[in-house]
C-alpha cells in the first residue's frame, strides 16, 4: 500500500519540482541581468528556453510577479522590472532597522566558532577586493549580512534579509563595475562592525551599520 501511495504521489512531486526549477532558473536570468530591467518577456519564449511546459513557467512567474522582479499586465505583458527611487530608500530603511538590531543584540556574545566564521569571511571578502572579483564579493557581501541574523537566529528576519538581498543584488553589481573602489570600501566598513560586534560595543555597531548602509544607499541612487 506504501508503494502505491508513493507511486501516486510521484507525479505531483514532479510537478513541485519543475516549478522549483522554473522559478530558481528564471529569478537567476533576471539577476544576472540576462534579462535586463526593461526587457519583455513572454511565457512561449520562456518555455522554448528552458525546454519545460508553460504550466510551471506560469507558476514561476507568477511568484517572481509577487516579489517585484516583474510586472505583468494585459497592455505591456510581462516586462522585468527595476527597484525605483523609493523602493531603494525603502530597502535601506528596513535593513537599518533591522541590522542594528541585531547587531546590538550580539554584540560580545559571539560565540568562538561564530568570530571564527565572521573572520573567514572578511578574509575571504579580502581576497575578491585583490582580485576585482565582483561575483564574487557580491556573494560574499550578502552572506556577511546574512551571518549575523542566523547567529541571532530570527527566522522571521532571516527571511525578509534574504528577500532584500535578491532585490538589491543587481544593483549592486552595477555599482561595483562602475565605482571598484567601493568594493573596498564595504570592505573596511564591514571590518569596523565586526570588530564591534565581537568587541561588545552594540552602540558602536549599530553606527558602524547605519554608516556602511548610508554609503551604500548613496552609491545606489549615484546610478540614477
Amino acid at each position: 500500500m506504501a508503494n502505491v501511495t508513493s507511486r501516486k504521489l510521484a507525479p505531483s512531486r514532479q510537478r513541485r519540482l519543475m516549478k522549483e526549477r522554473a522559478y530558481d532558473s528564471l529569478k537567476q536570468l533576471i539577476l544576472n541581468e540576462t534579462f535586463e530591467p526593461g526587457s519583455f518577456l513572454s511565457e512561449r519564449q520562456l518555455a522554448g528556453r528552458l525546454k519545460m511546459s508553460k504550466t510551471p513557467i506560469k507558476s514561476a512567474l507568477e511568484r517572481l510577479e509577487s516579489e517585484g522582479f516583474i510586472g505583468v499586465s494585459p497592455q505591456q505583458g510581462i516586462v522585468v522590472l527595476d527597484l525605483t527611487l523609493e523602493e531603494i530608500a525603502d530597502h535601506f530603511e528596513t535593513r537599518e532597522a533591522l541590522e542594528t538590531y541585531v547587531v546590538r543584540r550580539l554584540a560580545g556574545k559571539l560565540t568562538s566558532e561564530q568570530t571564527v566564521r565572521i573572520r573567514e569571511n572578511l578574509a575571504a571578502q579580502k581576497v575578491s577586493v585583490e582580485n576585482l572579483d565582483d561575483s564574487a564579493n557580491r556573494l560574499l557581501d550578502s552572506e556577511f549580512h546574512l551571518l549575523w541574523c542566523q547567529f541571532l537566529g530570527n527566522r522571521e528576519i532571516i527571511a525578509v534579509m534574504r528577500r532584500l538581498r535578491d532585490r538589491i543584488h543587481r544593483i549592486i553589481s552595477r555599482v561595483n563595475s562602475r565605482n571598484l573602489s567601493r568594493m573596498n570600501e564595504g570592505l573596511e566598513e564591514h571590518l569596523r562592525i565586526a570588530e564591534a560586534v565581537i568587541g561588545g560595543d552594540g552602540d558602536g555597531a549599530a553606527r558602524a551599520v547605519e554608516e556602511h548602509l548610508r554609503s551604500g544607499k548613496l552609491c545606489l541612487l549615484s546610478l540614477r
